[in-house]
């Protein structure tokens, strides 16, 4: 096993292909895992982006300015085919595959999806070995659907072609347990999430805004989620709060400074340097923010 490219508190980062660094590690030696994976086997093509760059849309949708600020483009992957989504599939199996045997007995899984792709993403990983444990819905509008059809505004100013996606689901599976919960728990520390407090169970439903402009400056990466959101998440997969979760597409590692405020050990791996880069200064600042009364409440330390 390769050493980390730079540690932060009780967080690793490692600068390597996921695929190829699960495939090394041990048994048995992750318990929990929070993920927001690349959905990128067509939307970053050269020929995709290049329909970015010069405006044109293609698989990107390029959304219009507002207050004076011109908005980000977000794939559309409405536009996706049948072969793009079996090769999303054979992608995610793959993964999960080799994730499998790196997670304990009762570890949860949860992998940020969309609306159009999480069923392709649970069968994936439900047919690899995981069970089904429904969803955990980031509450959050998007900028994506609402839309009416495309050159025909005008004439149909009463049509939505999509509905306005005011979610983001996140998969949520397990490995299956060893007896029962409780033997499972005494065991390897796993098997069910955290509760915010012994009276309030952990819900499916995490209201959000989207990303603040500050935790943006810290973390310039296009997918970054907030830290409010973050941190409850990652405090609910290990349920005693003993362990190591993993972010096997870390980014600009979000998740490992989400791990770091709440006092859990982490593990990121992410195979662009540009990202591991950004990451090393990011995760001090971002576990550093404070980000609201509700969070502060959920921390660990």
């Amino acid at each position: 096993m390769s050493e980390p490219a730079f540690a932060f508190g009780d967080a690793e980062f490692y600068l390597a292909d996921c695929f190829e660094w699960l495939a090394e590690r041990r048994r048995n030696s992750v318990q929990g895992v929070v993920t927001d994976p690349p959905y990128g086997l067509v939307e970053y093509t050269e020929k995709e982006l290049a329909k970015r760059r010069n405006g044109r849309g293609g698989i990107w949708r390029i959304p219009p300015s507002f207050d004076g600020h011109q908005r980000s483009p977000v794939p559309r992957f409405t536009v996706l085919t049948e072969a793009d989504m079996s090769r999303l599939y054979v992608f995610f199996r793959r993964w999960a595959k080799l994730l499998f045997p790196v997670v304990v007995p009762g570890a949860h899984i949860t992998v940020a999806s969309n609306p159009l792709l999480a069923p392709v993403v649970a069968t994936a990983l439900k047919r690899a070995g995981f069970e089904r444990r429904g969803q955990i819905v980031r509450l959050v509008q998007t900028m994506r659907g609402g839309d009416r059809p495309k050159n025909a505004h005008d004439e149909f100013a009463d049509v939505t072609v999509m509905p306005k996606s005011q979610h983001e689901p996140w998969v949520l599976v397990r490995k299956p347990l060893e007896g029962r919960v409780q033997d499972n728990l005494r065991a390897w520390k796993t098997g069910g999430l955290r509760r915010p407090s012994s009276e309030q169970p952990f819900g499916d439903v995490i209201r959000s805004s989207p990303t603040r402009r500050e935790e943006r400056e810290h973390a310039p990466h296009p997918s970054l989620k907030p830290q409010a959101f973050l941190r409850q998440l990652v405090r609910a997969i290990l349920p005693l709060g003993e362990g190591v979760v993993l972010d096997p597409f870390a980014g600009s590692g979000s998740t490992l400074a989400a791990a770091e405020a709440v006092g859990y050990a982490s593990i990121g791996v992410d195979n662009d340097p540009s990202n591991a880069a950004m990451a090393e200064t990011a995760i001090a600042a971002l576990a550093a923010l404070e980000v609201g009364a509700r969070t502060r409440v959920y921390s660990s330390r």
